[in-house]
């Protein structure tokens, strides 16, 4: 999964001589937290509803400029980068979007919302589907074993996720599009591994 499969493209933006007011005004009308900061077509920083917060002075609020306040180099992500890598930054940083460039051109941003929409959609938990929490033996087999079973018993795979928190055994979590899942679980457990729940 692509940054750019997931950026919006149609970006909200201001310019460097703008006011507190116009952009805290252009953040409630549209619903966003970042704008980035550009003058033709060159981004030149980023403003967030945070960043902005401690310039909500009446003083500041007039007389300051994006220019005055904006973040000058904020933490940006090519286009063609993975999901799992704007995830990272994101919690690197403690940031809530970032400004997706290709080369020195903005192209899109990308928020956390957008990335959660990604995992989302990847982890297909808006399908109507059933999840089999597995503790694999690796003494007797592996998580690819237990997949070609689900599969002969015509089990259709949607993902699978894997909790190595807070035990010795990982515990996989294999979603499966929605249908009778008693003798895929009957044979998992015949296999010798250990079924932690099952959710139908």
């Amino acid at each position: 999964m692509k940054v750019k499969n997931w950026m919006v493209t149609d970006v909200i933006t201001i310019g460097p001589g703008a006011s507190i007011r116009d952009a805290v005004e252009l953040m409630h009308r549209h619903s966003i937290r970042h704008i980035p900061v550009v003058e033709g077509d060159v981004m030149e920083g980023l403003v967030t509803e945070s960043n902005l917060r401690q310039y909500f002075f009446p003083a500041m609020v007039d007389d300051l400029t994006m220019a005055d306040v904006m973040i000058v180099n904020p933490i940006t992500i090519d286009p063609n980068a993975s999901i799992d890598s704007a995830a990272r930054l994101i919690h690197q940083y403690k940031i809530g979007g970032l400004p997706v460039m290709d080369k020195r051109r903005l192209v899109g941003i990308i928020t956390i919302t957008d990335i959660l929409g990604a995992f989302i959609g990847f982890l297909g938990l808006l399908e109507d589907s059933s999840r089999i929490d597995v503790a694999i033996d690796e003494k007797i087999g592996n998580i690819d074993d237990v997949m070609r079973v689900i599969r002969e018993l015509g089990g259709k795979i949607v993902s699978v996720g894997v909790d190595g928190h807070g035990s010795r055994k990982k515990v996989h979590h294999i979603r499966l599009e929605k249908g009778d899942i008693t003798q895929i679980v009957k044979a998992v457990e015949d296999m010798g591994h250990k079924i932690v729940s099952v959710l139908d």
